[in-house]
């Protein structure tokens, strides 16, 4: 078990921004970074998607786990990664909450397609050609950012969707606006 550290932004911001290489076949290498990408996430339960650079990798892998969701009583199931995954039909957009382990304790709103038809490889470098929808789109669409350098915080329209959360006194949780800045 090969748990790595998550590149935290801005410290890694290099690291981040940086486009992904494609996969050009599944061998040991890409089978490590799929193992580390699901190792990693599995030792942060908070966390429901990752990719290759958010543990300082560059190919095209991601790890995400399905069936779980901001509002969902479902726990999430396990890893699934995903290898040269390839958006070939997006729609149904809408806001949703978004959040990154790269940022941690920030959260946001984002438009983003809540119907995805994806294809790609499996971790044994099987085709699939697979559709995510609701929430696991938003998931899949996020991790698929982090392969072209975008992160959440780029998707945000306004400083008015951005948002951390608190426990109030009662022990509910709560959406806390970030502070504006002043001069």
């Amino acid at each position: 078990m090969a748990v790595r550290e998550i590149v935290i932004y801005p410290e890694g911001k290099e690291i981040l921004r940086r486009k992904c290489d494609s996969v050009n076949h599944v061998n040991r290498r890409v089978t490590r970074v799929a193992q580390d990408l699901v190792d990693t996430l599995n030792a942060h339960p908070e966390g429901i998607g990752l990719a290759a650079p958010q543990i300082g990798a560059h190919s095209r892998v991601v790890v995400v786990r399905l069936g779980g969701g901001p509002d969902s009583e479902r726990v999430p199931g396990p890893p699934l990664p995903l290898i040269n995954p390839e958006i070939i039909e997006a729609r149904d957009e809408k806001r949703d909450f978004d959040g990154c382990l790269s940022l941690p304790g920030l959260y946001g709103e984002t438009i983003r397609p809540h119907y995805l038809r994806v294809v790609g490889l499996d971790e044994a470098g099987r085709a699939f050609d697979r559709v995510f929808e609701g929430f696991d789109a938003v998931v899949v669409h996020h991790e698929l950012d982090h392969l072209d350098g975008v992160l959440f915080i780029d998707r945000v329209e306004s400083l008015e969707y951005l948002y951390h959360i608190r426990e109030d006194e009662d022990g509910n949780l709560v959406r806390v606006p970030l502070s504006p800045i002043t001069g």
